[in-house]
C-alpha cells in the first residue's frame, strides 16, 4: 500500500489537527524551557532541582492521563460513529473523575514534598531550591487535571485550534510572571525558584478556566446532569479499559526516567545539570513527531469508528514514515549546533562538553523514539491498548533501566553508557511496534460496538 492512496480530504484533516497540535506542543515545551532558561540566570542548582521536581510532578500528572487517554479515544471513535449522547456522557464523567483525582494529587505533592525529594536523593542545597517549587506547583495540580481533560476532548472533536490558542495566551502570561517574580521586577520581590512556581501555577489556573468555558460552548452544550441519577458505568468502564494500560505505559516510561535521573544524580551536579539542559533541548527535535502522531491517532480513531480499518492502516504507515524522517533530520541539526546552544544556557565548560556529546548520542535515540510515539498513540486509538503497555514494561526496564545501571553505574562507564542504553531501548521497541502495525492484529478492537 502506498501513502499516495490516502485521499486529499484525509490529508487535509490530518493537517488541520497536526498544525494546531504542533504549535500547542511547541508552546508547552517553550513554557518548560522558559523556566529552565530564566532559572539558569539564577543558578545551575536551581535548574537541576526544578528538573527533578518537574519529573515528579509530570509523573503524578500521568494519573490524570488514565482518564484523558480514554477520553481522547472514545470521543474520536464516538464522533466517527455519530454517537453524540455517549460522547457527552464520557466527557462529563472524565471531568468529574479527574477533579477528584486532581485534588488528591494536589494534597500528596504539597504535604509529601520533603519526603519525596529526599527519596530522590537531593542534597540540602538542591532540596532547598526544589521544595518551595514543588509545594506551590503541586498544591494546584488539580487545575492541570481539568485543563488536560478539556484539551483531550477538544482535540478529539477536531477542535485542536482552541487548546493551541489558550496555551499561547498562557505562555505569554507565564513568561511575564517569571520575569517579574524570579528577578523582582516592577516592585515585586525577587522570589527565584518560588517565583517561577507561582507564575506556573497561576498560568495553569487561567488555562483551566478558559478551556472549560470553550468545552461547554462547543463539544458539550450542557452538562448531562442525569449522570448523577444513573451513573454511566459503561463509559467509566471503557475509560478505564483504555486509560489504565495506556497511562500504565506512560507511567512506566516516566518512572523509568526518574530512576535514570536517580542514577545520573550519583554522577554529580554537572552531569545532572547537563542532562536537564539536554532533555529540554532534544524535545524540540521530536516536536513534529508528537504533533503528527497525535493528529494521526485522532484521525485513525475517526476511521475506526466508521469501520474503515484499511484506511486507518494506510494512514498509519504514512504518519510513521513522515515522523521518523523529520525527527532524525531535526535531531542531527540540533546535535550540530549543540555546543552553541548549550553555551547560551550555561557558562560551565564541563556541562557544555557533556551536553554537546549527549546531543550527538541522542541522534540514535531519535531513530526509535518517533516510531514508539506514533505506535503507542495509533494502537491506543484503534483500541489495542494492552500491547504497548506490555512491550514498554518489559523492554524499557530490561534495556534502559537495568542495562543503564549495569553499564553506567555498576561498571562505571558513566552518562554516555546510560544514554546508549536509552537508545537501545527506543530502537528495540520501535522494531517491535512496526511489526505490530503491519500485522494488523489491532483491527476489531473498537469500542463503538461493545
Amino acid at each position: 500500500m502506498s501513502h499516495l492512496k490516502i485521499s486529499k480530504g484525509l490529508k487535509r484533516q490530518l493537517a488541520s489537527l497536526t498544525g494546531p497540535i504542533f504549535i500547542e506542543t511547541l508552546l508547552i515545551m517553550t513554557l518548560g524551557a522558559v523556566d529552565t532558561v530564566m532559572l539558569s540566570r539564577h543558578s545551575d542548582a536551581s535548574v537541576a532541582a526544578v528538573g527533578v521536581v518537574n519529573q515528579i510532578v509530570m509523573l503524578c500528572f500521568l494519573v490524570f492521563e488514565v482518564i484523558n487517554l480514554g477520553t481522547s479515544v472514545l470521543v474520536s471513535q464516538y464522533l466517527g460513529a455519530r454517537l453524540n449522547d455517549r460522547l457527552e456522557k464520557v466527557v462529563a464523567v472524565s471531568l468529574i473523575v479527574n477533579l477528584v483525582i486532581g485534588l488528591a494529587i494536589s494534597a500528596l505533592l504539597y504535604f509529601g514534598a520533603t519526603t519525596i525529594l529526599r527519596l530522590m536523593g537531593l542534597n540540602d542545597l538542591l532540596l532547598g531550591e526544589g521544595l518551595g517549587y514543588m509545594r506551590i506547583v503541586g498544591a494546584f495540580a488539580f487545575f492541570q487535571a481539568l485543563s488536560l481533560t478539556a484539551s483531550a476532548a477538544l482535540r478529539a472533536s477536531n477542535r485542536a485550534i482552541y487548546p493551541m490558542v489558550v496555551v499561547g495566551i498562557v505562555n505569554i502570561l507565564n513568561i511575564a510572571g517569571n520575569y517579574i517574580l524570579i528577578f523582582g521586577r516592577f516592585g515585586a520581590p525577587a522570589l527565584g525558584v518560588e517565583g517561577a512556581a507561582i507564575s506556573t501555577a497561576t498560568s495553569r489556573a487561567i488555562a483551566m478556566v478558559i478551556l472549560n468555558i470553550i468545552l461547554f460552548h462547543t463539544v458539550i452544550r450542557r452538562f448531562p446532569l442525569e449522570i448523577f441519577r444513573r451513573f454511566p458505568t459503561r463509559e467509566l468502564t471503557n475509560l478505564l479499559k483504555i486509560g489504565v494500560p495506556s497511562a500504565g505505559e506512560q507511567f512506566s516510561y516516566s518512572y523509568a526516567q526518574i530512576v535514570m535521573t536517580f542514577f545520573i544524580n550519583m554522577l554529580g551536579l554537572e552531569v545532572l545539570a547537563a542532562r536537564t539542559y539536554v532533555v529540554n533541548i532534544v524535545m524540540f527535535g521530536y516536536l513534529f513527531c508528537i504533533a503528527i502522531s497525535q493528529g494521526g491517532a485522532i484521525t485513525i480513531g475517526h476511521l475506526v469508528g466508521k469501520g474503515k480499518i484499511r484506511g486507518a492502516f494506510i494512514l498509519g504507515k504514512y504518519v510513521m514514515r513522515l515522523a521518523l524522517i523529520i525527527t532524525v533530520a531535526q535531531s542531527l541539526t540540533i546535535a550540530a549546533g549543540g555546543h552553541w546552544i548549550l553555551s547560551l544556557l550555561t557558562d560551565n565548560p564541563e556541562i557544555i562538553t557533556i551536553g554537546a556529546t549527549l546531543l550527538w548520542l541522542d541522534v540514535l535515540v531519535e531513530i526509535g523514539r518517533p516510531v514508539n510515539i506514533f505506535a503507542t498513540n495509533a494502537l491506543r486509538a484503534t483500541g489495542d491498548v494492552n500491547y504497548p503497555f506490555y512491550v514498554g514494561l518489559i523492554v524499557m526496564w530490561t534495556l534502559q533501566v537495568a542495562g543503564g545501571y549495569l553499564t553506567g553505574i555498576y561498571f562505571g562507564l558513566g552518562i554516555y553508557a546510560l544514554w546508549l542504553m536509552i537508545a537501545s531501548d527506543e530502537i528495540t521497541r520501535g522494531i517491535i511496534f512496526t511489526r505490530r502495525w503491519w500485522s494488523m492484529k489491532w483491527a476489531g478492537k473498537s469500542f463503538v460496538t461493545d
